[in-house]
């Protein structure tokens, strides 16, 4: 009986062969399927692509008010420390943490107790300094008739006289221990100094104050009105008429806050360094805005828009269409053949959601706001307004055509 061998490599071969000739039969139906060269693609534009539909908007020249954007933070107009003036253990806390609160009223309560107590012996020390008092009055009246007389010696009579002196003066010294008494027995009920939003208790019940010392025990920030400060460099200012911001040309303030939307009040300056910070290169100023409702909070991260005047004829430009390059900024056209054509543009600050367009565009220039990145100079397009439909879209024939797209 004979046996048949096959190597290795004529059965891998033979394997291979069948997926061997599937590809080169496909390669020849792919060759013999080419159109010839300079044969029409579907479509009919001779081997071009057909014309990219793209939103075009009408440059037309505006007035934009001339303003500077830049980041800033929110602060109280007042921020006052609440400290006790006494010491004491602290019995109880008065206001809920948080919440606004009125001047004078109670915060925190130190033990009274001892206040109390010396306060007693205040009073009792002023009454008996009183009949002192009034027992050395007596007295000096008395030597004094005697003297007249020519009863007692004089020395015996100045005696009395400065007797009755000195118990005066101890009058008014347990009347003033008196007053200071009545003052700590008040101070132990801590009260707000001024009207505001409350802060975080620093202590709690049944810790010791130590007068003078380590007395903090809460913040009132006081929110309205809110303050804003925020920084101007020479690059921010550059963009102000005579490239230096001068209150006296401000015509108004408006805060951009953190979703985006502008504060329905508008602030004034209240505050101008008058000199540059040397580290930073930067000039502070702070605005001043009404809080009345409590919006804005003391520590809110915000953009500050400094308004100085208006500026006319510039245009207005979606975000979307700037191009910056490493050439330069500009934005891409519709000529009047219907092709892309560059556009070098002087692009200020942003007005909303839109750049401010300075130099480069003219009235009626059609600025193309989609399909950039698809675009190539010369390329032809089909220009459209925003929300309608491009001209031909719907086929020969087709109705509405060039006609606001259908809603639904």
């Amino acid at each position: 009986m004979s046996a048949t061998f096959t190597s290795p490599a004529s059965s891998g071969a033979w394997r291979l062969l069948p997926g061997l000739i599937v590809v080169l039969v496909a390669t020849a139906l792919t060759g013999c399927s080419e159109p010839k060269q300079g044969a029409a693609e579907p479509g009919g534009h001779g081997g071009q692509m057909p014309p990219l539909p793209v939103t075009v908007i009408e440059a037309q020249p505006t007035r934009v008010p001339i303003a500077v954007e830049v980041m800033a933070q929110t602060e109280g107009a007042k921020e006052t420390e609440v400290r006790a003036r006494v010491g004491g253990v602290i019995t109880k806390r008065l206001y809920q943490e948080g919440e606004p609160v009125k001047e004078g009223q109670p915060m925190f309560q130190i033990d009274r107790a001892p206040y109390e107590i010396a306060l007693a012996q205040a009073k009792a020390a002023l009454v008996g300094a009183k009949a002192q008092a009034e027992q050395a009055a007596r007295e000096a009246a008395r030597l004094k008739g005697l003297l007249d007389k020519q009863a007692i010696s004089r020395k015996e009579y100045d005696d009395a006289t400065a007797n009755d002196a000195i118990s005066h003066a101890a009058v008014q010294a347990a009347e003033a221990t008196l007053r200071q008494a009545e003052l700590n027995l008040a101070w132990s009920t801590v009260t707000a100094p001024v009207a505001g939003q409350s802060g975080r208790a620093v202590k709690s019940e049944g810790n010791l104050i130590v007068a003078g010392t380590d007395n903090l025990l809460t913040a009132i920030h006081q929110s309205n009105p809110m303050w804003v400060r925020f920084s101007l460099a020479e690059s921010d200012t550059t963009k102000l008429p005579g490239g230096r911001l001068n209150p006296k040309s401000v015509t108004g303030v408006e805060l951009v806050l953190p979703d985006g939307s502008v504060f329905p009040r508008k602030g004034r300056l209240n505050f101008q360094a008058s000199q540059i910070d040397p580290v930073l290169g930067t000039q502070q100023f702070r605005a001043e805005f009404d809080n009345g409702e409590g919006r804005l909070l003391p520590g809110q991260f915000v953009r500050v828009r400094v308004l100085t005047g208006m500026r006319d004829g510039v245009f207005l430009v979606p975000q979307s269409a700037v191009l910056q390059m490493e050439q330069g900024t500009l934005v891409m056209l519709a000529g009047p053949d219907n092709k892309v054509a560059p556009r070098p543009i002087q692009a200020g600050e942003w007005h909303g959601k839109d750049w401010v367009i300075q130099g480069g565009l003219q009235a009626g220039d059609k600025v193309i706001v989609d399909n950039l990145m698809k675009l190539r100079p010369g390329a032809p397009v089909m220009p459209h307004k925003p929300g309608e439909m491009p001209a031909g879209m719907g086929g020969p024939g087709a109705e509405g055509a060039g006609k606001p797209a259908p809603k639904g």
